[in-house]
C-alpha cells in the first residue's frame, strides 16, 4: 500500500513538472513583440509623430522667411534668407493684438468653465435612474443635433431677446451647450460612476448636489478634462460668433482680427495696382505674415495641450463598453 501511494506521488509531482512552463517560455495568453517587431513599431510611430508636427514645424520656418526669398524661390523648408518683417509687421499693431489676446482669453477662460458646469450637470442628471424625466430631457438633447434654429432665429435671440449685442457673452452663450458633449459625458457617467457608491452616500444623508460636486466630480476627472479641452479649442479658435454680435472694436478677439488683417491683405493682393501707388503694398510681408498669425493663434493651444494630455489620454476611452 505504502508503494502504491509512493507510485502516485511521483506520478502526479512528474505531471505537475511537465505542466510548469519553461522559465524563460512565456505565457501563452500573453502576446508581446520581439526586438525587431518592437523596433519597426517605434520607428513607425515615430514617423507618424513626425507627420503630424511637421506640417506645424514647415508654417513656423516660413514665417521667419523674408518675402523676397518667398517670391523668388517659393517655401522652403529651409530658406535661403531668413527674416523677423512679418512679426515686426504685426508688432506693429501690438495694441490691438493684445488687447484681442486678453479678450479670447477672456472669453476662452469663463466659456470652458461655464461650458463644462452646464454639460457636467445636464449629462449627470440625465444619466441617473432616479430622475424621473431623463428620457425626455435626453431627447431635447438629442433632437438639437438633428435639427436647429438656423442663424437667423439665433441672431433675433441674441440681440433682441436677450440685448447681448457687443457683449462677451454673446460670444459665450451659443458655445456653452453642445449636445454631443452631453451624450459623451451622460455614458461616461452612465459607465464609470458606481451606482452603490451614490447609494451609499444617500443613506448617509447627503443630497444630490452634494454628491456631485464631493463624489461624481473627482472620480470624472479624465470626461470633464476631455470635454473642457474640446471646449476650450471651440472657444479659442471661434471667430463666427464675434463676426455677428461685435461691432466695438475693444471686443474683437484674437481670431475676428486675424480674419480682418488677414481680408485686408488679400484686399491688397487683388487691388495691387492701388496699393502700389499708395507704397504700402512694398512693405507688407503678406505670406510670411500670414504664417505668422496662424503662429500666434496656435502657439498658445499648443503650449497649453500638454497640461490636459494626463487626462486626455484617458478620457479617450470614453464611451467604451466595459464588463
Amino acid at each position: 500500500m505504502a508503494e502504491q501511494l509512493e507510485a502516485v506521488s511521483e506520478i502526479e509531482q512528474v505531471r505537475g513538472e511537465m505542466e510548469k512552463p519553461a522559465k524563460n517560455q512565456p505565457a501563452k495568453d500573453i502576446i508581446g513583440f520581439g526586438k525587431k517587431m518592437n523596433v519597426a513599431m517605434n520607428i513607425m510611430l515615430a514617423f507618424l509623430a513626425l507627420i503630424c508636427i511637421f506640417p506645424f514645424l514647415y508654417i513656423i520656418v516660413i514665417s521667419f522667411s523674408s518675402e523676397t526669398s518667398l517670391a523668388a524661390n517659393g517655401f522652403q523648408l529651409i530658406p535661403k534668407e531668413w527674416s523677423m518683417e512679418a512679426y515686426e509687421y504685426l508688432w506693429k499693431m501690438k495694441g490691438q493684438l493684445l488687447q484681442s489676446y486678453g479678450i479670447t482669453i477672456l472669453v476662452t477662460v469663463i466659456g470652458t468653465v461655464c461650458s463644462v458646469a452646464m454639460i457636467a450637470l445636464y449629462s449627470y442628471a440625465i444619466s441617473r435612474p432616479q430622475f424621473k424625466y431623463r428620457r425626455q430631457f435626453t431627447f431635447i438633447a438629442f433632437f438639437t443635433m438633428l435639427f436647429s434654429g438656423g442663424m437667423v432665429p439665433a441672431y433675433i435671440v441674441m440681440t433682441q431677446f436677450l440685448h447681448l449685442r457687443n457683449s462677451i457673452w454673446a460670444m459665450i452663450l451659443p458655445l456653452a451647450m453642445n449636445a454631443f458633449y452631453i451624450m459623451i459625458m451622460r455614458t461616461f457617467f452612465l459607465r464609470s460612476i458606481p451606482e452603490p457608491i451614490l447609494e451609499a452616500a444617500r443613506i448617509e444623508g447627503a443630497g444630490e448636489l452634494r454628491i456631485f460636486l464631493q463624489m461624481v466630480v473627482p472620480l470624472s476627472l479624465p470626461g470633464l478634462a476631455t470635454i473642457a479641452l474640446f471646449s476650450t479649442l471651440g472657444y479659442w479658435n471661434d471667430w463666427f460668433q464675434a463676426s455677428l454680435y461685435i461691432d466695438n472694436p475693444n471686443l474683437v478677439p484674437l481670431q475676428s482680427l486675424l480674419m480682418k488683417i488677414e481680408n485686408n491683405l488679400e484686399f491688397m493682393r487683388q487691388n495691387s495696382e492701388i496699393a502700389y501707388t499708395a507704397g504700402a503694398f512694398k512693405s507688407i510681408p503678406q505670406d510670411g505674415a500670414k504664417m505668422a498669425m496662424v503662429v500666434i493663434s496656435t502657439l498658445p493651444i499648443a503650449i497649453t495641450y500638454p497640461f490636459f494630455q494626463k487626462y486626455f489620454i484617458s478620457g479617450l476611452t470614453i464611451g467604451g463598453v466595459k464588463e
